[in-house]
């Protein structure tokens, strides 16, 4: 019976840990960055609020920072003149 028990609780546990989990356990998230043909990743920065890449374009570099939650670019950060 005490078998039982634990087998039960530790059943209901993963279940929960894969519910709450869900799209977050994953890992993997794909996003479009819409730039022009040629462009490279030459950097990568994280933090809580979001992904930055440094882009190298034809016209100069970039940052762009990406939003992992909903993998879509939240804002670009371009050099001034």
């Amino acid at each position: 019976m005490g078998v039982l028990i634990v087998a039960g609780t530790v059943t209901l546990a993963l279940l929960l840990v894969q519910r709450v989990g869900g799209a977050a356990s994953s890992g993997r998230w794909e996003v479009a960055l819409g730039q022009p043909e040629g462009t490279r990743i030459t950097g990568l920065a994280a933090s809580e609020g979001g992904i930055g890449l440094l882009l190298a374009r034809p016209d100069g570099e970039r940052v762009v920072v990406v939003d992992p939650k909903r993998g879509r670019v939240i804002g670009e950060i371009r050099p001034g003149h």
